[in-house]
């Protein structure tokens, strides 16, 4: 398949998810700029990318790193301790892409995902220790919600389960609903959720909304 090229700023480009990302975007022949936090992951980063130091919390780089770019991803996690910046950034980034003109694609959390109903943060069994982060992505998403019409973007929550695995290159789509297979389980690899966000990033079919993947 013929891939529609794009030039793309990752942030977070050294986690988990975002090297898979970045992996992809290289895959599909995508011009990308990859931001990371530390010289150790700087030096790590693929010969393919351009590479740069910077914090995703500084709104100045944030707009230098955005400005004429066709879309941006966040795909930041704030360090323990420091979950509440995750909106601030969030609404950074947003202001910082309407200026230049260009989409947002944020990969978010499952936490604000209903089951029948009730957000997956709110049920009974959900983990206690996951609390913050779980609120931290509530306020991120009501934050791209809260976002003026200039804003384009798109928040991925991923399903309850994200690890490293294979990439297949399928997967199931949905809206606010956590998916569940047949078995009841709600997975993908971090792999395949990269394939979902680089569609999304080539055939947008969720701005301004929250879309959901999985098995």
């Amino acid at each position: 398949m013929r891939h529609t090229f794009l030039r793309l700023t990752v942030f977070g480009a050294s986690g988990a998810v975002g090297s898979r990302v970045v992996a992809e975007a290289l895959r599909r022949g995508h011009a990308v700029t990859a931001v990371v936090r530390s010289p150790e992951s700087l030096a790590a980063l693929p010969g393919e990318v351009t590479g740069y130091l910077a914090d995703a919390t500084d709104a100045e780089a944030v707009t230098k790193l955005t400005d004429g770019q066709d879309v941006v991803i966040g795909a930041t996690r704030p360090a323990s301790g420091r979950e509440p910046e995750l909106a601030a950034v969030t609404e950074a980034m947003l202001t910082a892409v309407a200026r230049g003109g260009g989409r947002l694609l944020l990969v978010g959390g499952a936490a604000t995902l209903l089951v029948d109903g009730t957000p997956l943060m709110d049920t009974p069994d959900f983990p206690a220790q996951l609390g913050p982060i779980a609120q931290a992505c509530r306020e991120q998403y009501e934050t791209c919600l809260a976002a003026g019409p200039e804003s384009d973007w798109t928040y991925l929550a991923p399903p309850a389960e994200l690890s490293p695995g294979v990439r297949t290159g399928h997967y199931r789509l949905g809206r606010d609903e956590l998916l569940t297979d047949e078995a009841g389980r709600s997975a993908v690899s971090m792999e395949d959720l990269a394939v979902a966000l680089l569609d999304e990033a080539e055939r947008p079919q969720h701005r301004r909304a929250r879309f959901t993947v999985g098995y």
